[in-house]
């Protein structure tokens, strides 16, 4: 699933540079407002810190919830006191798109998030274009040398990578990146089985010093205690949020954990 979900993301990503070619994202990327600094609003603090993410649908549960404003559901994650915002913007089986990145960027305050199946330094250059101030990089999705690459590129451009993990091998190659922010998610992208654990039992193997993200397997404020009690300084939420009742409640119920 993993590797069908980034041919279609590169496929998606090479028919938008027909019309848009590297140069011209490039100029755009470059000219844009000057990123965050996402470390800072994602620092270990007394509470947990929530990013929230945009997200309309996913392979293992399929559609989620009809998002027509994400700017608006963006703006009422920032008034919870999410300290990011995660968009997704693969269209095939998430339903996101860059365009939901750019609205979101428009109304909030805090960082935004591109959260898609990133293997070229073009789909990085459309984060910076769009506005993001963190790309994600899934470790099981790339090389190590393009894994570098990519880390390096995205540092160039004033953004944070944040580098998804998924066992102790791959947290073993996030660090050699020297990465500073350092997600472990708990669903399997194989079988898309979810393991709340995991995340316990890697934390230790993530260098001190980086900030330390707990992704998937978040539906409750149990969910996030259980998470801060095994190391984690930030949850990353998205199907509890955009499923369940009030967004700004539950942000507020989960960052007392």
């Amino acid at each position: 699933m993993l590797a069908e979900l980034v041919a279609g993301a590169l496929e998606d990503a090479s028919r938008r540079q027909e019309s848009a070619p590297q140069a011209e994202v490039e100029r755009r990327a470059l000219a844009a407002a000057p990123a965050l600094d996402a470390l800072s609003f994602l620092a270990p603090a007394e509470r947990i810190k929530v990013i929230a993410e945009v997200k309309r649908a996913s392979p293992s549960r399929g559609d989620l919830a009809d998002i027509a404003d994400p700017a608006g559901l963006a703006a009422r994650y920032a008034q919870g006191g999410a300290s990011a915002i995660s968009v997704l913007t693969e269209g095939r089986r998430f339903k996101g798109s860059l365009a939901d990145l750019e609205a979101v960027r428009a109304v909030v305050d805090v960082p935004v998030l591109r959260k898609d199946f990133i293997a070229t330094e073009y789909q990085v250059l459309e984060a910076r274009a769009s506005g993001a101030d963190l790309v994600l990089l899934i470790v099981a999705a790339l090389d190590q040398e393009t894994l570098a690459r990519l880390h390096t590129f995205i540092l160039e451009l004033g953004m944070t990578p944040l580098v998804e993990t998924h066992d102790a091998t791959e947290v073993s190659r996030a660090a050699d990146l020297g990465a500073r922010l350092v997600g472990v998610n708990a669903r399997n992208l194989s079988t898309f089985e979810l393991d709340r654990d995991l995340f316990g039992r890697l934390a230790d193997r993530i260098p001190e010093g980086t900030i330390r993200v707990a992704e998937s397997a978040v539906k409750t404020p149990a969910d996030v205690a259980h998470y801060r009690s095994a190391g984690a300084d930030v949850v990353l939420v998205g199907e509890a949020l955009v499923t369940g009742g009030d967004p700004v409640t539950a942000i507020e119920e989960f960052t007392v954990s």
